[in-house]
């Protein structure tokens, strides 16, 4: 079958209605901006030709009944079918509590987003002929009730059934944690394993087996494509943080039966109250950046000593926002060899060390 369709995917969302808004000092998100930046989003692709939407997790603040009924509402209303599936904030906890849902409650929030079944967390449906979409529960706790980013084994054994049985489709796939590294060594460094699938290898296997080569994932809030032995990792960033992206697609086959993606990216610029939004939410990642660019520095594999990584760190001070913008190029010659070098391979570069410009718009021959 030869398919031709369009799409829009809005990520990390993290809705919360006026009354619970939590006014953290060293928070990062500007969920205040979440109301008006997705209503200006959602006027734009109303006047597309859309077939549908993808809301890849984080759908709200820290899981509150209140936002999730209002996200809820707001994209039923919408002109194209939405599907979702749940972030870490969307139910903190296992059980329900004064502040937020719990994890049997989400899904009977968004039964006109995916959840057909209100007893599951995951699900499976044909989003238009010949085009299946499968949305995944990344969210476990584990015998503490630490919340983990991991797949469970009857999630993992009800994929395998449902892959088995799409041997006609083309499949789109949606989790909220990354399954393909999206910085440099993700998967094993301190700072960015916790954005990682716990299990993503095995995940990684099944897809490839049954010929997926498209995840839409979200959660570590930048503008990134990924690319591992064929399967793509399309992590699209907050609409909360800079720099406000969204993205729209282009799915088609030509004459020859070659499936092509065209991806294209947009950002909110600004919203009542907020006119220079950009410049904003850029300045409030630096001035919240510099513990985390201490730690990198000091952490391994660069492993400096605090006084240097002190003398470094305020040259870091957009690095996060830079690679939270996509297509980065960075250079650092006022560093030390092997710091400007590590640095450096958080770029928007291959292995050959060119630059590959595609994390915002491109086309993908898959």
């Amino acid at each position: 079958m030869s398919l031709n369709f369009r799409f829009a995917v809005v990520s990390d969302l993290h809705i919360a209605v006026p009354h619970t808004v939590w006014d953290h000092p060293s928070r990062f998100h500007l969920v205040e901006v979440g109301i008006p930046a997705l209503e200006i989003v959602l006027r734009h692709l109303e006047q597309l030709d859309l077939d549908f939407i993808l809301l890849p997790g984080d759908l709200t603040q820290h899981g509150e009944a209140d936002n999730h009924a209002w996200l809820s509402d707001r994209i039923s209303q919408l002109p194209f079918p939405a599907y979702v599936v749940p972030g870490n904030h969307d139910f903190p906890s296992l059980l329900p509590n004064e502040r937020s849902i719990g994890w049997a409650d989400f899904p009977r929030y968004y039964r006109k987003a995916g959840y057909d079944d209100p007893t599951q967390l995951y699900y499976t449906c044909e989003v238009l002929p010949g085009l299946r979409l499968i949305g995944l529960n990344s969210n476990q706790f584990d015998a503490e009730g630490k919340q983990i980013g991991r797949l469970d084994d009857t999630q993992l054994a009800w994929l395998e059934q449902v892959l088995a049985q799409t041997k006609d489709e083309f499949v789109l796939v949606m989790v909220h944690h990354n399954v393909v590294e999206h910085l440099p060594n993700q998967s094993q460094h301190q700072l960015g394993r916790r954005y990682m699938l716990d299990n993503a290898p095995v995940l990684r296997q099944m897809l490839r087996k049954a010929g997926v080569q498209l995840v839409f994932t979200g959660h570590l809030h930048v503008q990134d494509i990924a690319q591992d032995d064929g399967l793509y990792d399309i992590t699209t960033g907050s609409l909360v943080s800079y720099p406000h992206p969204y993205r729209i697609l282009h799915f088609r086959t030509d004459n020859y039966d070659r499936k092509w993606l065209q991806v294209e990216s947009y950002r909110v610029g600004e919203v009542p109250g907020w006119t220079t939004l950009a410049q904003t939410s850029r300045e409030w990642i630096g001035e919240r950046s510099l513990p985390f660019m201490l730690r990198l520095l000091t952490d391994t594999p660069l492993n400096l000593p605090t006084a240097t990584a002190e003398k470094l760190a305020p040259s870091l001070r957009y690095f996060w926002a830079d690679i939270a913008k996509g297509d980065a190029i960075f250079d650092f010659p006022q560093f030390p060899p092997a710091v400007r070098r590590y640095f450096e391979q958080f770029g928007a570069i291959n292995r050959d060390g060119i630059p590959t410009l595609i994390d915002n718009c491109t086309t993908l021959l898959l």
